[in-house]
């Protein structure tokens, strides 16, 4: 499982897909969500704003991630 750090309270779900590479704006997140399972924390997700926090796991094709919150 790889960490993904944050060091804001939260990241919102397509700013997290952004840092992940998985699109290259946040336009494309609405189409990449319905077209991919997001799992958060075993979860199906379909909003691109939910938050995630120090702790959540997100699953995008069959890659796990682990938010972690580090203070600078």
């Amino acid at each position: 499982m790889q960490e993904l750090i944050i060091v804001t309270e939260f990241i919102e779900l397509q700013n997290a897909l952004k840092l992940l590479n998985y699109i290259s704006t946040g336009g494309e997140s609405k189409w990449f969500i319905q077209e991919n399972d997001c799992l958060i924390n075993g979860t199906k997700e379909t909003r691109r704003g939910r938050k995630l926090f120090d702790g959540d796991i997100l699953e995008i094709q069959n890659k796990k991630y682990l938010i972690k919150h580090e203070t600078s």
